[in-house]
């Protein structure tokens, strides 16, 4: 299973914002401020990543301080606005973590992020990307953008490395067939 491989082999993850992160709405309020709306499971997703050793990236054409606060909050040092030809952020990132393609997943939906995807080991689709998009990828969301697409890639990677038994159990969940009275760990978002 060459999919299941990729899985395995991912070291990094690097994903689009808006359409991936979001649902690629805009809102602009009264005052002229932008405001986006982020789905906490998909940075449950990004923070069990985090603690299982991965590498985490943004890369998104626009600039938004919303951005800026979520990755922050997350605790995503590496992101990058504005970046109208992803390839140049990309370069940098790769050259900073010194990570092959083959071991990079890169999460998009729109055309601008087509060239980064032909690079790297595991291009992953959400289930609304553009079509051509969708024609590239190794693996496509059931999820939207915005509505856990990155939790359920995030959870496959973790699946597909072995690592997920673990982060059940620094949640306080049982691993299938056995029985845990264990408590804490909890949602790293802080919620239910």
């Amino acid at each position: 299973m060459k999919k299941q491989a990729a899985f395995r082999s991912v070291k990094m993850l690097i994903m689009d914002c808006d359409g991936v992160l979001t649902d690629g709405s805009i809102r602009i309020d009264d005052e002229g401020r932008e405001v986006k709306v982020f789905n906490v499971t998909d940075g449950a997703g990004l923070a069990y990543l985090r603690r299982a050793g991965l590498k985490l990236a943004i890369v998104s054409g626009r600039l938004s301080m919303a951005l800026f606060y979520r990755a922050r909050e997350l605790g995503i040092r590496d992101v990058f606005q504005k970046e109208l030809d992803k390839l140049i952020a990309y370069r940098e990132i790769k050259k900073k973590f010194d990570v092959p393609d083959s071991e990079v997943c890169y999460i998009g939906d729109d055309l601008p992020d087509i060239p980064v995807m032909r690079l790297v080991g595991l291009p992953i689709a959400v289930a609304n990307a553009h079509p051509e998009v969708k024609k590239i990828a190794a693996y496509i969301t059931r999820a939207r953008g915005g509505a856990g697409a990155v939790r359920e890639c995030a959870e496959k990677i973790l699946k597909a490395q072995g690592k997920w038994d673990e982060i059940l159990s620094k949640c306080g969940v049982a691993s299938p067939g056995t029985k845990s009275h264990a408590h804490g760990g909890g949602n790293p978002e802080g919620g239910r």
